[in-house]
């Protein structure tokens, strides 16, 4: 009954949007078309449709495989694997003079120095003027150099410095010069630092 009322309440509109309403009467002919109307009407349930997820599976999904680790035939055993440790060398630095000046070298690392005259690329070369040699517990002092100390070094590349600009300006001469310059150099490779043991030590406590 709930369902024949909710169908009529949904037809009511349509039949009044196309025909014209009429002044209620009791006249059998307004019955026997309601009457005539209401018969021709049949009662339909839709059934709405179950819906399905299927889940789509991609090339690498498929390309994964899960397996039981107790169903799997036991291979052989591994062997564990041994990572070799190298052993630390010793923290050493030493100061060094080369020309006039005065550097700070490290085995491994590289420094720019006043061109060598003479040296050329991949030469080994051996700086004895060692100032001071330092390690993580003693130090080295040389007077005015550490004796039978020597940097060991090759020679990477031949260079130029960054350029300078010199400019030069006299005032109420109409005097200007403008000139640049780039300074030779040389860049060397530090391989060892050696010949310091031998040297008396002042050791921290």
């Amino acid at each position: 009954m709930a369902a024949s009322l909710s169908i009529c309440s949904s037809l009511t509109p349509k039949l009044f949007h196309n025909q014209t309403l009429m002044p209620f009467s009791h006249s059998r002919n307004n019955l026997s078309f309601l009457t005539h109307s209401l018969s021709s009407l049949t009662l339909t349930s839709r059934k709405q449709p179950a819906l399905s997820f299927t889940a789509k599976s991609t090339d690498t999904e498929a390309a994964v495989s899960v397996s039981d680790p107790e169903t799997e035939s036991p291979g052989p055993e591994s062997e564990p694997v041994v990572e070799k440790v190298k052993p630390k060398r010793e923290e050493v630095f030493a100061v060094v003079m080369v020309g006039s000046r005065q550097y700070i070298v490290f085995p491994g690392r590289y420094i720019y120095v006043q061109r060598l005259k003479g040296a050329d690329v991949n030469d080994k070369i051996t700086l004895n003027k060692v100032l001071l040699v330092g390690t993580k517990t003693s130090a080295y002092i040389g007077k005015p150099i550490v004796p039978n100390a020597k940097v060991e070094a090759i020679v990477e590349e031949q260079t130029l410095d960054k350029k300078v600009i010199v400019f030069k300006y006299k005032k109420k001469k109409n005097y200007r010069r403008n000139i640049g310059h780039r300074q030779p150099i040389t860049r060397i490779r530090i391989t060892s630092i050696a010949g310091y043991e031998d040297s008396p030590a002042a050791t921290l406590e």
